[in-house]
């Protein structure tokens, strides 16, 4: 029976994936912590400090044990400390010439720092391939919709004509940039620990920092310049990293959920038969992909909170605030990988109406170009004046039902802009054309493989 929603039968895809769940989950979590066991046993017999045999011996053994969960958690309650019920376990298996060698010198830290070491090298790498899928989707959005008209909005209300790419082109600049994070901060996170009691490496005398060399290289990890028992910066780093990843995709699952309203109707999630949205109402198609991507950008945003709470630990080793990222980080990584999948298949599958989005432009009979007009006009009176001008006429007609066509050629201001003129600044074509030319910038970005700055 499960406690936790991430490993929920029912409930559980829309939470984590099989990906995070064999990590994260009792079984994956132990095979990985005996991998990481029988490579340390390894490491220290190529520096002498246990026996060969009995190296060879543990990585034999522990190579094809599974042990079970829940007699290591029967172990560990009797024991009463993280990880002697898994010795305890360990050498029950073991001959006697190997047992007294398992676990040698080795803390909880770093068996499970160097776990959560391979955690972050595993998730950089679902990092780097979720949001590669994302952009990729967000560029193909911005190249088919470049020049696909559609209201800007700004506080809400309808704002100057832009095109759907230029929409989309925001997205793959900041999912860009995210993907540069990740590759920043990737060496700096695939970090394991080996440092015994105090981070000193004592018990292992003039070989420990060969010894962690060793270790960890044989995990491909690196081996850090010093102890990070309580510098938890790598695990904020990577917390916070999530947060923004997600935060990003919860952002972009908003704005779609909001231009989906059937009052403005410009784009449509995607669908398949037998999908239900409404168990009341059975005409209803619910925005459910982007809802959940503003769900998951919380539950992350959450475990980050905890994260960076952890930044603060006492002296060399400190459980209360370490211990929480038994917690917070699988459900951070697992969110955030489900966050990832349904970002691609959101914005994959994305309906755009184009039809719609130019209708809803026309429907504000010109006041969305309240800008372009005013920028006419101030070629002759100035900016400030322009704007009075123009704010005067639009006030008066928008209570009498005009157009803003109607409203500047029957004001003051009408008489500062020739026909010509007017005609061009209430062209929408025209003034989403410059949007459409940051579309082209960014694509020209990623065509090259490189960032363009701006």
């Amino acid at each position: 029976m499960s406690s936790h929603i991430i490993d929920s039968e029912q409930y559980g895809h829309l939470w984590g994936t099989e990906t995070t769940r064999q990590l994260f989950g009792d079984r994956g979590r132990l095979r990985s912590w005996l991998q990481i066991l029988s490579e340390l046993a390894q490491a220290q017999a190529d520096c002498e400090l246990i026996p060969r045999a009995a190296a060879t011996t543990i990585a034999d053994v522990l190579a094809g044990l599974e042990l079970d969960p829940a007699a290591v958690g029967q172990a560990t309650r009797e024991a009463g400390h993280s990880t002697l019920g898994l010795i305890r376990c360990l050498q029950a298996e073991l001959p006697a010439h190997a047992r007294e060698w398992i676990y040698y010198g080795a803390t909880v830290q770093d068996l499970t720092d160097t776990w959560l070491g391979l955690v972050m090298q595993r998730m950089c790498g679902l990092l780097e391939t979720g949001l590669s899928a994302v952009e990729a989707a967000s560029v193909t959005l911005a190249r088919r919709h470049r020049d696909t008209v559609m209201l800007a909005r700004t506080h809400a209300q309808p704002g100057l004509p832009i095109t759907f790419g230029f929409k989309a082109a925001v997205w793959v600049a900041e999912l860009r940039r995210h993907q540069e994070r990740v590759a920043q901060a990737a060496p700096r996170l695939a970090v394991g620990q080996l440092c015994g009691a105090v981070g000193s490496g004592a018990f292992f005398g003039e070989r420990a920092i060969e010894l962690q060399e060793r270790f960890l290289a044989r995990l491909g990890l690196r081996a850090p310049e010093i102890a990070w028992l309580t510098a938890r910066d790598r695990v904020t780093e990577l917390a916070v990293l999530c947060a923004l990843v997600t935060g990003t995709l919860g952002k972009i699952g908003n704005e779609i959920k909001q231009l989906q309203r059937a009052e403005i109707g410009e784009v449509r999630e995607p669908t398949r038969e037998g999908l239900v949205g409404s168990i009341t109402m059975p005409h209803k198609r619910n925005p459910e992909l982007s809802e959940h991507l503003g769900t998951l950008a919380r539950v992350v945003r959450g475990g980050a909170s905890l994260a960076l709470e952890g930044s603060t630990q006492e002296h060399e080793r400190d459980g209360t605030a370490w211990k929480t990222e038994w917690a917070f980080v699988p459900e951070v990584c697992s969110a955030t990988a489900v966050a990832l999948q349904l970002g691609a298949d959101l914005l994959g599958g994305l309906g755009v109406d184009a039809a719609r989005m130019r209708a809803n432009v026309d429907a504000q009979r010109g006041y969305v170009l309240s800008e372009p007009v005013m920028g006419a006009i101030a070629q002759t009176v100035g900016k400030h004046e322009a704007h009075r001008l123009v704010y005067e006429a639009s006030i008066t007609a928008i209570a009498d039902g005009r157009t803003f066509d109607e409203a500047i050629r029957s004001s003051e201001a009408g008489q500062h802009v020739t026909d010509d003129e007017l005609a061009q600044a209430l062209d929408p074509e025209r003034t989403a054309a410059h949007a459409a030319s940051f579309v082209d910038r960014v694509l020209l970005g990623h065509s090259a493989g490189a960032a363009v700055i701006g």
